[in-house]
C-alpha cells in the first residue's frame, strides 16, 4: 500500500489516492458505491478514512483484474454488507467461469487438431458431416440462426446458395470455420478479429494464425488465474482486518 499504517490513524482521501495512482474523486466514488466502508467525518464535514479502508481499497483494486470491476465491487459490497457468503458465492462464480473458458480453450484446441493435415474424420456423433442448411447447423452449435447470418455479413462464414430454393448451403469446410468462430466468441474475441484470422487460415493454408491467438487467450486465462490468487490474498486480509 505504499506506507506502514498504523491502528487508529487517520487518513485522508489524497492518502489512499496516491498509494494507488487514483483521483481523490475516485476514492469518493467508492466510498459512494459500497466498495469501501462509510468514512467517518470531521467537524467541519472532511472525510477521514483509517488502514481498513486502506485494506477495502487495496482488496478491491487486487480484485479487478482477475474478476471484472462489476464482480468485484459485488465482492467488497457484500462483504462491507456484513454477506461475506455472498461474496464468497460471486468468488465461486468467477471461479467455475475461469474453468469454463479453460474447457472452451481445450475445445478450441480439439477443433485445431481435426483440421491439421492428416488428421482423422471426425465421428457421426461427433460433428455435423457434408453439406447441411442453417438450421441444423445452429442447433449443432447452440446458437441461432441469426447469428450465423450475422456471422456471414462479418465474413466468418462463407456459405453457397442452392440455385434453386436460395437457401444457405453449408459445405464441411463451412461447418469448421462456423464451429472455430463459436469456439473464438466464447473465448471473448469479437467479431472483427475473428474474421481476418479465419480469412488468412484460408488463403494461407495454415493454422498458424488461430494457434497465435490461442496462445494469447491461454496467457490470459493464466494472467487471470494468478489474479484471482492475489485478489483472494488481499480479501483474506481485509476480511482478518475487518474482525
Amino acid at each position: 500500500m505504499g506506507r506502514n499504517l498504523q491502528n487508529g490513524e487517520r487518513l485522508r482521501p489524497v492518502d489512499l489516492a496516491r498509494a494507488h495512482g487514483l483521483s481523490t474523486q475516485a476514492v469518493r466514488n467508492y466510498e459512494e458505491a459500497g466498495i469501501l466502508p462509510a468514512a467517518d467525518r470531521t467537524a467541519h464535514g472532511y472525510r477521514t478514512y483509517t488502514p481498513l479502508h486502506a485494506r477495502a481499497l487495496g482488496a478491491f483494486l487486487a480484485l479487478v483484474p482477475g474478476h471484472g470491476h462489476r464482480t468485484a465491487a459485488s465482492i467488497m459490497r457484500a462483504v462491507n454488507e456484513g454477506q461475506p457468503d455472498e461474496a464468497f458465492r460471486l468468488l465461486d462464480e468467477s471461479h467455475a467461469q475461469l474453468l469454463e473458458d479453460r474447457r472452451t480453450l481445450e475445445a478450441v484446441e480439439s477443433a485445431l487438431r481435426d483440421l491439421e493435415p492428416g488428421a482423422a474424420p471426425e465421428s457421426a456423433a461427433g460433428a455435423v458431416k457434408g453439406d447441411t442448411f442453417i438450421g441444423p447447423l445452429a442447433r449443432r452449435l447452440g446458437i441461432r440462426p441469426a447469428t450465423l447470418r450475422k456471422w456471414e455479413r462479418a465474413g466468418l462464414v462463407r456459405p453457397r446458395r442452392d440455385p434453386v430454393t436460395g437457401y444457405r448451403v453449408y459445405a464441411e469446410a463451412d461447418v469448421r470455420d462456423a464451429r472455430l468462430a463459436h469456439q473464438l466468441r466464447r473465448g471473448g474475441y469479437l467479431l472483427e478479429q475473428i474474421a481476418p484470422l479465419l480469412t488468412r487460415v484460408r488463403t494461407a493454408g495454415g493454422l498458424e494464425p488461430l494457434e497465435a491467438a490461442l496462445s494469447d487467450w491461454r496467457a490470459r486465462l493464466s494472467a487471470r488465474g494468478r489474479a484471482m490468487l492475489t485478489g483472494a490474498a488481499e480479501l483474506d486480509a481485509y476480511l482478518r482486518a475487518r474482525g
